[in-house]
């Protein structure tokens, strides 16, 4: 009989466990210490700190989980040790102590040992501890992650040096999604931890099951703004690795198509001067433009236009001159969007009839652009204008390196590179 299928020698309702409970929850660290080191019976006792099996009480009202048609009978057991609740905790003098009395390191009645607990939880020193003790640097949970799929903090990486000198493999794919340790440092913006993995081999160039290289991962992640120079980082760093800027997943989309997606005109610029091309096509047949477009209205605050202006100075071709009612549409909150995407094209026949699709709130609070726009509607481009589309044209997708190289004021330079001015002239 394994370990998790054997009765728990503390259940959840007994005494022990709920003063063990209290203690986590009062964060009372002498108390927990006294508890897990001196009052239970034996080192490795399994502890049944949670068990909602609402079969065993046909009165109980059914979790959310238990959908009606599905009746799974899936319930939330959590068991565990004295050694996975001190590494859990980061109390290295009890870690120390259980091993001392023999506690198996590697034991996981829960699906997690107690090395998994201290990388969750940053806790360097335990981790050592417990690799001195012979921990398997790559035991798999119940879910398939091995220890360093739990580095997923800053404060971890501590952990994942100690777990790599003592043997882990920086290569293994772990749960549902085969994401490898670097794919994991992408999804959250570990620039340290993902250094760290590829000085140790780390292949740049590895796929998850989605077929997403740690690049991908990370441009696809949402971001905090607080988050986006570490992962801008990141990705340069990657980059400068080899990894391919053009590497597509299962749904064909590509990093540029991800960055696009949230708006990251930064990450835009550095993968397309890194050769991403802004013509890719996913599955459904969007472009990045088209990505960018379609979340602009979403978030304003990111500046939306920026990333269009990125885009079409590296030679994205515009959008089909029929469909431009759709975006002004879904991007009229955004005039900037508009005024780039519009002064991309020549000359651009204005229709009234596109007023029916700005809200009226939305047309008087930017009276100015709207207005601008449409006393277009029977007149001509300016002459300026159809001399910045001859010379855009004739550089394509080096506008952003050649622009600058004119013998031009940096008013006219901006000009050029399609810089929002707020009226459409």
């Amino acid at each position: 009989m394994s370990i998790s299928d054997r009765l728990p020698d503390y259940p959840v309702n007994s005494d022990f466990v709920r003063k063990l409970k209290s203690a986590l929850e009062g964060r009372d660290e002498a108390r927990l210490r006294d508890l897990i080191c001196a009052d239970v019976r034996h080192v490795d006792a399994v502890i049944e700190l949670a068990n909602d099996d609402w079969m065993k009480d046909p009165s109980a009202p059914l979790p959310p989980g238990v959908l009606v048609g599905l009746w799974t009978l899936e319930y939330k057991r959590e068991l565990t040790t004295p050694l996975c609740i001190a590494a859990a905790q980061g109390h290295t003098a009890c870690v120390r102590h259980l091993l001392g009395r023999g506690a198996d390191p590697d034991a996981s009645p829960g699906g997690r040992g107690a090395l998994h607990e201290a990388c969750l939880g940053g806790h360097t020193a335990c981790a050592r501890l417990l690799l001195q003790h012979r921990a398997d640097p790559d035991l798999l949970s119940a879910e398939g992650l091995a220890p360093l799929h739990l580095c997923r903090t800053a404060a971890s990486l501590g952990c994942a040096q100690a777990l790599l000198e003592h043997g882990a493999s920086v290569q293994l794919e772990g749960g549902a999604g085969r994401d490898t340790p670097l794919h994991v440092a992408a999804q959250r913006c570990l620039d340290e931890h993902a250094r760290l993995y590829l000085h140790h081999g780390a292949r740049v160039d590895a796929r998850n099951g989605r077929g997403e290289t740690a690049l991908s991962t990370a441009c696809g992640a949402a971001r905090r703004p607080d988050e986006h120079a570490r992962c801008l980082r990141l990705c340069a760093l990657l980059l400068r690795r080899g990894a391919a800027a053009d590497a597509r997943d299962e749904d064909e989309r590509s990093p540029l198509h991800k960055a696009c997606g949230h708006a990251r005109p930064s990450l835009a610029r550095l993968l397309l001067r890194h050769g991403a091309d802004a013509h890719a096509l996913d599955y459904g047949g969007a472009s990045p433009l088209a990505r960018v477009l379609q979340t602009a209205a979403c978030a304003p605050e990111a500046e939306p236009q920026l990333t269009v202006q990125e885009l079409l100075n590296h030679g994205s071709p515009t959008v089909w001159p029929d469909a431009f009612p759709k975006v002004l549409k879904s991007c009229a909150a955004v005039p900037a969007v508009i005024e780039v995407l519009f002064n991309s094209y020549p000359q651009l026949r204005v229709s009234e009839s596109w007023k029916e699709v700005i809200p009226e709130e939305v047309f008087q609070m930017h009276r100015a652009f709207y207005r601008s726009l449409f006393a277009l509607a029977h007149t001509p481009r300016c002459l300026q204008h159809l001399c910045r589309c001859a010379i855009r044209k004739s550089f394509g997708r080096k506008c952003f390196s050649l622009v600058p190289l004119l013998p031009l004021p940096e008013t006219l330079q901006n000009y050029l590179l399609l810089e929002p001015e707020g009226v459409l002239r």
